[in-house]
């Protein structure tokens, strides 16, 4: 028997040996970050390491165990554990770690499993060698480990007569090509688990994987030489078919994953995997279902087709007498076979949600086994009895949401199951709230958003402590929320938003200790009034807490700082009244600050920029802050809308704006880490995920808010010019500096701000021309630019003269469509350039005529007047008319007379 012992209840006599204790202690000295939870070497455990943290040891005190994963420890791998000679077991994953070289391996010749997950080796220089001289490897992990096409060869493995090696992780990298690879699989008699998931790997599968030659097509061999093979997993990838062979003859084959990958055709058939247990097809493009594919598939327990393009009702699957997984969501199936269901008594979970089923299947009934049942978004329409569920008495999860159905249930009915969860969101379950959920006495999880429950929410409700997650938000309910004797200490996420409940925040909703667990609380959309209360200090781990849309009064409650792990804190739309508390500051882990819509005063904390740095939202709309606007608001990196609209602030817009960091990135970064209290058991939700923006004086909900990125400064007193810097900012949705003092020329650059869709700079006092990059902004949907001072021509471009003249309004000299056309420039032609040659007879007019007609009587009169007063004068002009003419007569007569002697002759 192999005694060990470890950091839990080490015998106090055994001793580990001082080299490997030393060695630990410089592994230790080459890390950085935070070690509170690596306690090595402090007095109460200084000298035996065999107590250590992650530290394993043998009987006879040599470390054969060291497990530092997921401990978030940074710093670099320090090649002093080569004196760990008798370690077998090493785990550094998930760490910021980085290594040098991987040499001193080869002094640890008993290593079996080796886990380096998240350990960057692309630029370690020949790191597999020194893991081929382990000779007892069996586990190897290099999952994320950005390994790429050009890794060293996995020759040195091939030619290892002796390697053991039967598990192999390579998911989460970068390689591309299988051929890559090709020498892996020389030893494939020995491999029984690989993971080759999460990679760019492409073309047909899994031949290529086998010969591994990826241009010769014609060559592949199938999936035998896989003796061992039990598990393959190619999920993730870019492959895009089965090659004919593939499936022949896998006699091995247990777990086989080519999920989320572009597969196309019909299903291939399965029928050779006599041993495969669970296979997963989901998110491709299949697009059928071969006549045999189901056919002597009596292993196979877990079948996941789900996100294809399967059409028709499913075949009959009576032959999988193992089945007990079954997967067929977002599809388009529009029926079962008669028989699909009836004799597979084994099925556990079945999911057919996001297809056309019409009605409820009858053969429901004989899942006597069925645990999990999700219908969701299947077009169901009629009513759902009692009868319908009778049967179910093993079921713990049920979803029929999203569907145009109703129940018909006894007020007395007691179901034959326990539910875990219960999703009826978007059905019609009103106006009584159902009064046999008060039966399930496990219930965990019940969503009833949108379901039409007019009622009052009855006592019992609240006394159903085994509910952590609540969603009643979307109906009518009634009532004061005092009434309800409402419980904190059990829920985790509880939305009550979208009522019609009154009354203030009770007291006793926070009375009690640190023991209160709850994460999201979410009373917006309601009719609940009065002052908040200041005892927040006890709601240790709330994360969302949204009072929006309210009648609250008073000042905003200083204790919210104590929320250390608050991210999202939505208030707007109330009554609050008073300045922004100072305490809190300390809420540095806010995401979004929504306090827009209230009657706030003062001016803008300059400890929003410095401590809330986290910020990607913050909302101080609709208020009566003055002020200028603090230099410190650039720290905000992570800002992606920021709103200040409708106040009173002055002065002019920092500089420094280019120093939003997710604004300047175009890269479709999302403001909001995934809460599960934000999704209807799995579809997203917009409670959280919408934004109110301002657009010419009226308040438009924006939907898209993880991906919205804007700035809001509209209705306010600012002076001076647009900052050059707003060019910087690539990722800008949504510019608003309406209804200011602005003045200067529209930046020049601001063609560059090719997502831009929203910009509003109307009830300015900005000059000159529109810049002719503005004509470049193909997703421009709404442009405002009215009630300034601009003048020239409007740039043409399909874009900026598909909006309405309003857009350009106010703006005596401006021109072009679809104002007014500008006066034409004479000495410019149509195409631009300068007009030298063709001439205008635009300038004859009435003054032209008098011009000429003066003209002509003076030219007259001093002509003939002349020749009447001065005798010489005449008498010369006559003798030269008349000399004329003899000279015209005598030329004449000569040449007639020649012609005539011509023509005689």
């Amino acid at each position: 028997m192999n005694l060990l012992f470890s950091g839990v209840g080490a015998a106090a006599e055994v001793r580990c040996i001082e080299r490997e204790r030393q060695a630990l202690l410089k592994f230790k000295e080459s890390l950085t970050g935070d070690l509170s939870g690596l306690t090595w070497g402090s007095e109460e455990d200084k000298e035996e390491c065999c107590n250590w943290y992650g530290v394993e040891c043998s009987v006879t005190g040599h470390v054969i165990r060291l497990d530092l994963s997921d401990k978030h420890l940074r710093g670099t791998i320090s090649p002093a554990l080569q004196e760990l000679q008798h370690l077998k077991y090493l785990s550094l994953t998930n760490n910021n770690m980085t290594i040098d070289n991987l040499n001193w391996l080869s002094d640890v010749p008993l290593l079996s499993y080796l886990d380096l997950s998240g350990i960057n080796l692309r630029n370690v220089t020949n790191w597999i060698q020194p893991i081929t001289k382990l000779s007892l490897l069996e586990k190897l992990y290099l999952s994320g480990c950005q390994l790429h096409d050009n890794l060293p060869a996995f020759d040195f493995f091939a030619n290892s007569s002796s390697s053991c090696l039967s598990d192999l992780y390579l998911s989460h990298n970068n390689l591309t090509s299988f051929s890559t690879l090709e020498s892996l699989f020389n030893f494939s008699r020995i491999l029984s688990h690989l993971d080759l998931s999460y990679n760019q790997l492409d073309g047909p599968v899994p031949g290529t994987l086998l010969k591994l030659h990826f241009l010769e097509e014609l060559n592949l061999e199938d999936i035998t030489r896989f003796s061992s093979l039990k598990e393959l997993y190619l999920g993730n990838n870019h492959l895009d078919g089965f090659h004919p062979q593939s499936f022949n003859q896998a006699s091995s084959l247990e777990v086989l994953d080519l999920s989320y990958n572009q597969l196309v055709g019909s299903l291939p058939d399965i029928t050779r995997f006599s041993s495969l247990k669970e296979l997963f097809l989901g998110n491709n493009q299949l697009d059928g279902v071969q006549p045999q594919s189901f056919n002597q598939a009596s292993s196979l327990e877990f079948l996941d087709l789900s996100c294809n393009q399967l059409v028709g009702p499913l075949p009959d699957i009576t032959r999988f007498s193992s089945l007990k997984k079954l997967y067929l969501s977002n599809n388009h199936l529009d029926g079962l076979h008669p028989q699909s269901l009836h004799q597979p008594s084994s099925l556990e979970s079945l999911d057919l949600s996001g297809n056309q089923l019409k009605r409820l299947p009858e053969a429901i009934e004989h899942l006597l086994n069925l645990k999990y049942l999700n219908l969701s978004s299947s077009s169901l329409e009629g009513t759902i009895t009692e009868h319908h569920l009778s049967n179910l008495t093993q079921l713990t999860k049920l979803d029929l949401s999203s569907n145009n159905v109703s129940f018909s249930f006894s007020f007395d009915w007691i179901p034959p199951f326990q539910l875990q969860m219960l999703c009826l969101s978007h059905c019609n379950m009103g106006p009584y709230f159902p009064n046999w959920i008060r039966t399930q006495n496990s219930l965990s999880e019940l969503y009833l958003s949108f379901a039409g429950i007019s009622d009052t929410l009855p006592n019992w409700l609240w006394s159903m402590t085994s509910i952590q997650l609540l969603d009643l938000s979307h109906n009518n309910i009634r009532g004061r929320i005092s009434d309800l004797a409402l419980k904190l200490n059990h829920y985790g996420h509880l939305d009550l938003s979208h009522n019609n409940l009154s009354g203030p925040i009770p007291i006793s909703v926070f009375q009690y200790s640190t023991t209160v667990g709850i994460e999201t609380l979410v009373l917006s959309d309601n009719q609940l009034d009065g002052e908040l209360p200041d005892c927040w200090m006890n709601l240790n781990d709330l994360s969302v807490l949204n009072l929006a849309n309210n009648k609250f009064t008073g000042k905003l409650s200083p204790t919210l700082s104590t929320l250390k792990r608050l991210t999202i804190l939505h208030l707007g739309n109330n009554n609050f009244t008073g300045e922004l508390p100072p305490s809190w500051k300390n809420c540095t882990q806010l995401r979004k600050l929504d306090v827009g819509g209230n009657k706030l005063t003062g001016t803008i904390p300059a400890w929003i920029g410095t401590h809330l740095t986290n910020l990607a939202v913050l909302s101080l709309r609709f208020n009566s802050l003055h002020g200028s606007i603090p230099p410190t608001i650039c720290y905000l990196t992570d800002i992606h809308v920021l709103d200040l609209s409708r106040n009173n602030i002055s002065g002019k817009i920092p500089q420094c704006i280019n120093n939003f960091t997710s604004l300047v990135l175009n890269d479709g970064s999302t403001i909001l880490e995934y809460n599960p209290f934000l999704y209807d058991y799995g579809r997203p939700r917009d409670d959280d995920d919408n934004a109110l923006v301002l657009w010419k004086g009226q308040e438009f909900e924006y939907k898209r808010l993880r991906t919205l990125k804007g700035i809001d400064l509209s209705s306010n007193k600012l002076v001076g010019t647009i900052p050059q810097a707003f060019s910087d900012l690539r990722g800008l949705v949504f510019i608003n500096l309406s209804r200011n003092q602005l003045t200067g020329n529209i930046i020049s650059c601001i063609g560059q701000l090719d997502t831009l869709e929203w910009l509003d700079l109307s009830r300015n006092k900005l000059s000159g021309e529109i810049p002719n990059g503005l004509a470049n902004l193909h997703f421009l949907s709404v442009l405002d630019l009215s009630f300034n001072n601009l003048t020239g021509k409007i740039p043409l471009s399909t874009q900026l003269q598909s909006f309405d003249s309003s857009a350009y309004a106010g703006n005596s000299q401006l021109c072009g469509d679809p104002l007014v056309e500008c006066p034409r420039d004479p000495s410019v032609t149509d195409n631009g350039k300068e007009n030298v040659v063709e001439e205008d007879d635009s300038f004859i007019n009435r003054d032209f005529y008098i011009c000429m007609a003066f003209g002509f009587i003076t030219g007259f009169w001093v002509v003939v007047g002349t020749l009447i007063l001065k005798h010489s004068w005449r008498h010369s002009y006559f003798k030269f008319w008349n000399s004329v003419r003899d000279w015209m007569y005598v030329t004449t007569t000569i040449y007639v007379t020649g012609f005539k002697r011509k023509f005689m002759s």
